[in-house]
């Protein structure tokens, strides 16, 4: 009865509340709530597919909008209707509300007009739009009804043919016209072509050219339905603007301050070769860091697209706050030159971080790291960023079977990255805007289950990392060592490998020496529409050299040792695939596809365990606990205990998982997203202790599944995120699903 009694109170408020927001409720007596405009087009050549495309860009230029809605209703509306003049009703006006838009704010003519005037410039030279206001009530909108006429087509166009110097660099282009015969007379297009041919004429040497002292026009009087193009060079264009320009000399100015309102014309100087000028009593940075920066060479013609690159390498190099460029003209000879000078501020040298970190799990775990770091932005003059990184974390086991099993973690890493390629008996040029870094990185890692076991953890690292353009970036290490040694195994961990040897991989003692790939695609950069694809692909390969010097074999037991240990020897890819669709401002689709396969060989029967696969977790599948799932259709037996001693660590050698989730902005800084998950891991080869968890040409149904539903606070430099997730299917044989739910707490999107 009380439920009942509960329901119709809320019916009851409901239908009040929307009959208070009434969308027509405030509605001045001889005007309408305008709710839009509906455009069609009547007659046109345009095929169907072309014709939805037009109308797709006229829905947006008529003026005002209508009041936002969303789901269809017009929540906004309906609180400004909700509000009042004093008080929390003012507040809540002028706060969630938005007045109405009337229909005695429209322009019907003036929108026609803009219609007319769009069309036009598509090519559409015969329009004509009708419009009608159509009421019902006190609502109303307008109906537009769309004439086109022919579409008009570029016949052909003409190139200045004058002798000039300017005439005959612009004629040089004409093979890269976008304004082909027979395609669509456009302005966006005719604005596009004198964009194309200012940045030809940039790159070779006009530095004061500027699109503006073109101008295209076009004669529709030719007949049949045809446009003739006429390109000319205004008559306002100045001399300076109708020639090339090289470089005569580069000064660099490395200590600048932005106070200085004159440079240092009294300070050390440094003739680097004939390439640039150093300006810098201090000489706090070596010439060798502006070698590969310096685009230009005295001599050469100036070019836009070298001028970006030297900004964007200097930048790049992280030691300078702020970047300042100037060029000056030099009449020598009756040939054009300039002077190019730039201007750099140093950052400060050294820098300092501190970070206090707190965590809480759902295995009754809670802890908190101290991170410490600094860094020297110029170690050796040139430069070279230098970081020591150091940290201190503890996580206690605060309830369960098992209290006082708790983890310390101390450890800390010192990294040199070199703006430049380091490569050992060669020179390597690296073209394009940015700077390549060669990265030398040295770490060391204890992780001490106090009743348990203590693991030592080091590694080394030197590779490559450069971007081929702001999309693509690679990174290649030759050389990767890590070394783990375990100490202090404790009985009782030793009783529980007894019960389950898996756990015995954890405190394996593992060498690995190899070298790593990766190369990150990302679509996005650049691209305000959010619309793309993002792709990242990992090699990595170990043991190849001590396998082949060592000819180390496990299956004929000819295994060989490294500092105490049998050497890893494996190959191991990952691929990482994105797709983003942004619908509009508020509504984005983000997909995700993982693949991963590791093969060991040589010295090694399975891949280290550090570099298996796993799957579960905030940033996995959302509806199972972390690194829970799998391998196969396995289920540990600790799966579902949240008191035991040792939760579930279940790795795989192969990886597959798909994500996908339908991100909505609300308001303010709250966001929705739905969500659901599938993926799992597999063993490559049978394990008795793991039975169904080798991979097989069943693993569709072996995959594990959720969905659920999240909430979103961007506060643009942060955004936390608490998924709620619910298990759709489990991979375990003749298990039913568990309808728990899962709460996840993360800070950024899971992908």
């Amino acid at each position: 009865m009380n439920i009942i009694r509960d329901k119709s109170l809320w019916i009851i408020c409901t239908v009040l509340l929307l009959s208070a927001c009434s969308s027509v409720k405030n509605i001045p007596e001889n005007d309408a709530l305008f709710t839009g405009s509906k455009i069609d087009i009547i007659e046109t050549p345009l095929l169907p597919k072309d014709k939805k495309n037009v109308l797709d860009e006229l829905q947006v230029l008529p003026v005002p909008r209508p009041n936002k809605k969303f789901l269809w209703m017009p929540f906004k509306l309906w609180m400004h209707n909700l509000g009042s003049e004093k008080g929390i009703g003012k507040w809540i006006r002028n706060k969630f509300g938005e007045p109405p838009v009337l229909l005695s704010q429209v322009n019907e003519n003036l929108n026609s007009q803009i219609l007319d005037n769009y069309l036009e410039n598509r090519g559409f030279f015969r329009v004509r739009v009708d419009n009608e206001i159509i009421k019902k009530g006190k609502k109303a909108y307008i109906k537009y009804e769309i004439f086109t006429g022919p579409e008009y087509r570029v016949r052909d166009i003409s190139f200045p043919k004058d002798s000039g110097e300017l005439a005959e660099a612009i004629r040089a282009t004409e093979s890269g016209t976008l304004l082909k015969s027979g395609t669509p007379f456009n302005l966006n297009t005719i604005i596009a072509e004198r964009t194309r041919i200012n940045t030809v004429l940039k790159d070779k040497g006009y530095y004061f050219f500027n699109d503006d002292y073109l101008l295209l026009e076009s004669d529709t009087t030719i007949g049949n339905n045809e446009v003739a193009m006429y390109l000319t060079i205004k008559k306002i264009t100045p001399e300076e603007a109708k020639h090339p320009y090289k470089i005569k000399s580069v000064v660099i100015y490395p200590n600048y301050e932005l106070s200085n309102n004159r440079q240092e014309v009294d300070s050390t100087s440094i003739q680097v070769g004939e390439r640039f000028v150093i300006i810098d009593s201090t000489q706090i940075f070596k010439p060798i860091i502006f070698e590969s920066a310096m685009q230009f060479r005295p001599g050469d013609l100036y070019s836009r697209k070298n001028h970006n690159a030297t900004l964007s390498r200097l930048i790049s190099l992280g030691a300078f706050k702020f970047v300042k460029n100037r060029f000056e003209t030099v009449v020598d000879s009756n040939v054009m030159r300039l002077n190019t000078y730039y201007y750099l501020t140093p950052m400060p040298k050294k820098a300092y971080r501190f970070e206090l970190l707190g965590t809480s799990k759902t295995n009754n775990l809670v802890g908190s790291q101290v991170n410490i770091g600094w860094r020297h932005r110029n170690a050796f003059r040139a430069a070279e960023q230098f970081s020591i990184n150091l940290f201190a974390g503890i996580e206690l086991q605060v309830n369960g079977n098992f209290a006082n099993t708790n983890t310390y973690r101390i450890g800390g890493e010192a990294s040199l990255s070199v703006p430049r390629f380091m490569v050992p008996f060669i020179k390597v040029k690296s073209p394009g805007e940015f700077v390549p870094r060669t990265n030398m990185l040295l770490g060391y890692e204890q992780l001490n289950r106090n009743t348990l076991y203590t693991l030592n953890s080091f590694k080394a690292q030197y590779g490559y990392l450069w971007k081929e353009n702001k999309r693509k970036e690679h990174q290649l290490n030759p050389i990767s060592i890590s070394y783990v040694n375990p100490i202090n195994i404790t009985q009782l961990y030793r009783d529980s490998i007894l019960r389950n040897p898996t756990l015995a991989r954890i405190t394996d003692r593992q060498f690995i020496i190899g070298s790593t790939y990766n190369y990150n695609y990302n679509q996005l950069i650049g691209n305000t529409n959010q619309t793309g694809l993002y792709f990242n692909g990992l090699i990595d390969i170990a043991g190849n050299i001590l396998g082949l010097v060592t000819g180390a074999d496990w299956r004929t037991n000819d295994t060989i040792n490294f500092l105490g240990s049998p050497f890893s020897q494996y190959v191991k890819a990952e691929m990482d695939i994105r797709y983003y669709k942004q619908f509009s401002k508020k509504i984005n689709w983000a997909n995700r596809m993982i693949f991963g396969y590791g093969l060991p060989y040589g010295n090694s029967k399975q891949i280290p365990f550090v570099k298996q696969f796993f799957a579960g977790g905030n940033n996995s599948l959302r509806g199972f606990r972390s690194r829970t799932v799998g391998p196969g259709s396995y289920r540990s037996p600790n799966a579902g205990n949240r008191n035991a001693l040792f939760l579930p660590d279940q790795s795989g050698d192969i990886r597959f998982e798909v994500n996908t989730e339908f991100r909505i902005k609300l308001f303010s800084i709250i966001e929705t997203a739905i969500f659901a998950d599938a993926g799992n891991v597999w063993l490559r080869n049978d394990d008795p202790l793991k039975p169904g968890a080798k991979f097989s040409s069943k693993f569709l149904n072996e995959l594990a599944m959720d969905a659920g539903l999240g909430f979103r606070l961007d506060f643009t430099i942060l955004l936390l995120r608490f998924d709620f997730a619910f298990p759709l299917k489990v991979p375990y044989a003749n298990t039913p699903p568990d309808k728990s739910m899962v709460l996840n707490l993360a800070i950024g999107y899971p992908f």
